[in-house]
């Protein structure tokens, strides 16, 4: 039986336990993504909390594309020395943090119409009602590009690796989706071109950071709608993402924030856990391929991680909603006290003010 709090590794990063804070938007920078007091403060406690690794907030690569105020920026320069000192006070705590890049696309509402958005195909985003401009090649090798020089800027600021935000119907996820992405070049139709935008970001970015720099890439498990990406997709991606030389593969799902409404269905051929939504799609693909992957969606219950741990080769567990409230719970549950978490999962936590836990861990 593996224990969570055992040493492990994810590429050349070495981990103090299983345990993944998965990347959440705060909405607690300046207007313009740089940091703020109260965030340094966040991801202090976090790395005091004995979280083994940290995912930050997505970070917009580009200055002009920005799907949500008070987001992290990574698009130039003059993030790498206020980052510097993000990471140097995690990594007094031996903890581990790794940026996740991003580029949101059509799934937000935030200033549309005040800047141009990109998307595969000029296809409106299912929830949003969003539209964007179909990129042209030009316009797909400056978001390529952009990715890889964040991925150099995360590199530089100390960072211990990057995640490519592959899924939530962002733009990297719209491209590996038949519904969103309706090309006929070579960016479009089979999987093997809606896979080849990620590729491309991928071997950009791993060209910019080296060879033994950790890339993460994060995926959905499936679309979960007709004509969507399908989980058997999914599986063939995760395999070509093992060849290529991916380092871990976060594994969640597209029916964010209503999860819970589905817990016991079965969807694309796998059940909805209450703990763990899309753990038994991540079963799976950690049968397929020798990567470490992370199962994130719904877990808070240590007992219940402890059996998908040792029923399954997963590596490592992601949680975002209990270190809201709880940011010290793994520091309590590696002391033995496995009360239950203080989260209500009431799902209050985004605020104007920022997104944090109305109940237990008011600012």
């Amino acid at each position: 039986m593996k224990s969570l709090f055992d040493e492990n590794y994810i590429g050349t990063m070495k981990l103090k336990n299983r345990f993944v804070r998965s990347a959440t938007w705060e909405n607690m920078t300046t207007e313009d993504g740089h940091m703020t007091e109260k965030l340094f403060g966040i991801y202090d406690e976090l790395s005091k909390g004995e979280v083994g690794l940290i995912v930050t907030g997505y970070a917009n690569i580009v200055e002009e594309e920005q799907p949500n105020p008070g987001m992290m920026g990574i698009y130039d320069d003059s993030f790498i020395i206020e980052y510097q000192k993000l990471t140097s006070q995690v990594h007094v705590n031996g903890s581990k943090i790794v940026m996740q890049l991003a580029y949101g696309g059509t799934k937000t509402t935030h200033n549309v119409g005040q800047r141009v958005i990109y998307a595969p195909s000029e296809v409106c985003e299912r929830g949003t009602k969003t539209l964007g401009k179909a990129m042209t090649k030009d316009e797909i090798d400056y978001i390529v590009r952009a990715f890889a020089q964040a991925g150099r800027r995360a590199k530089e600021a100390g960072f211990d690796g990057v995640e490519l935000h592959g899924a939530h119907t962002y733009l990297i996820n719209q491209f590996l989706s038949p519904y969103y992405n309706r090309r006929d070049d070579e960016y479009g139709g089979c999987l093997n071109n809606r896979m080849k935008f990620l590729l491309d970001i991928y071997c950009e970015t791993r060209a910019a950071v080296g060879d033994d720099y950790p890339i993460l890439v994060k995926l959905t498990a499936s679309e979960f709608f007709e004509g969507g990406l399908t989980f058997a997709e999914t599986r063939e991606i995760c395999k070509k993402l093992e060849q290529v030389g991916v380092d871990a593969i976060e594994i969640s799902g597209n029916i964010h924030g209503k999860a819970n409404t589905l817990v016991g269905e079965t969807l694309d051929g796998h059940k909805i856990h209450e703990e763990g939504y899309f753990y038994e799609y991540g079963k799976v693909i950690s049968d397929e391929v020798d990567l470490p992957i992370i199962t994130v969606g719904g877990l808070s219950d240590i007992n219940t991680i402890e059996e998908i741990a040792d029923k399954t080769k997963i590596q490592c567990f992601a949680l975002a909603r209990p270190l809201l409230a709880e940011p010290h719970l793994i520091k309590r549950w590696k002391t033995g006290d496995r009360a239950p978490v203080k989260c209500e999962h009431c799902s209050k936590c985004r605020t104007r003010r920022g997104n944090f836990c109305v109940v237990h861990n008011k600012r």
